[in-house]
């Protein structure tokens, strides 16, 4: 039937660029307009590629690392949770792997938020999007479910903006027992020449030294150089005040590595012949080519109650 009043047709503005999401072969990858890209792997929620608008790439992923499932990611960014490197004896995370089950265990795609849900300011086009992650008790293999029985939730959330890449996890307890658990985002960042960059903001902070068993030192130089094989947790920092890897050459930023809640930094390269020595990191020389700065919570333990939840952080912003 046709309407002797029709309204008049709505006119439509310019439509504001949006960020493209595409989910295939078990990973997530997000675009902004301006062409920044994120990629995400669902199996242990691993951020695998985070690229600049110019296109480079600014996360080390090794070239003999396991994309299939079969192992852990080798580069990226890992999530380690419930705790961190080999669990101790006569603790809860005892049956646990090095590490525990979040990076090899596989998550789920909760979805995407873009700028408007985020309160950012859409003026120049949508320039932020966030992708959410989750894992849960039920989710897991039958070995971690008996070896870690308590009730969780995690979600990840991994936040693409023009301005940098920031990864979250909120840690919910869904039982009625409490637990213990250490949490840390095992960040490989990307650098030309490991010889030509040093980590500032460590002066006068206490460290375990795992290349030395642990051994307690306090951090003599204002600018750390990577000569060796380097593994350091750094403890008790300051979340606001970043963690800066910067070059030599001009003492600028490659990156700025700043925390919520996450109060300890692991600093960690393997050098030559450890890098030799592990079968899913190549070439052998690739070493020399990244830096992992970890913001973690490993230095002692979160206790999280029934029905408690808790989060923490970090934001990395590159040189632009």
């Amino acid at each position: 039937m046709d309407r002797s009043n029709k309204p008049s047709a709505i006119g439509v503005g310019a439509s504001i660029p949006q960020p493209t999401v595409n989910f295939h072969d078990n990973k997530v990858q997000a675009t902004l307009p301006t062409g920044e890209s994120v990629t995400v792997h669902l199996y242990g929620a691993t951020v695998t590629s985070w690229k600049l608008a110019n296109g480079k790439e600014q996360l080390f992923v090794s070239e003999k690392a396991h994309l299939d499932g079969s192992k852990p990611i080798r580069g990226g960014i890992p999530v380690v949770f419930p705790v961190f490197g080999p669990p101790p004896s006569n603790h809860a995370t005892s049956s646990l792997p090095q590490h525990g089950f979040a990076r090899n265990s596989n998550w789920e795609f909760l979805g995407k938020s873009s700028s408007e849900s985020l309160g950012k300011d859409r003026k120049e086009g949508d320039d932020a999007v966030k992708l959410d992650f989750g894992l849960s008790h039920p989710m897991l293999s039958e070995e971690f479910q008996k070896a870690w029985p308590y009730q969780f939730g995690l979600v990840y959330s991994v936040t693409l903006t023009k301005e940098g890449l920031e990864t979250s996890l909120q840690v919910q307890n869904k039982g009625e027992q409490n637990f213990e658990f250490q949490v840390l985002l095992h960040t490989y960042l990307s650098v030309e020449d490991i010889s030509q960059v040093r980590v500032k903001n460590l002066q006068s902070k206490e460290y375990a030294d795992k290349t030395q068993g642990g051994a307690v030192q306090t951090e003599a130089s204002s600018a750390v150089e990577i000569d060796k094989e380097t593994d350091r947790v750094y403890k008790s920092l300051d979340p606001k005040v970043p963690i800066e890897v910067t070059t030599v050459s001009d003492d600028k930023p490659l990156f700025s590595v700043t925390r919520e809640a996450l109060t300890d930094v692991v600093v960690w390269n393997p050098w030559i012949e450890k890098a030799k020595g592990m079968a899913d990191f190549g070439p052998d020389e690739a070493y020399k080519n990244m830096i992992c700065v970890e913001a973690g919570s490993v230095a002692g333990w979160q206790t999280l109650e029934a029905g408690e939840s808790w989060e923490g952080g970090q934001t990395i912003r590159p040189r632009l």
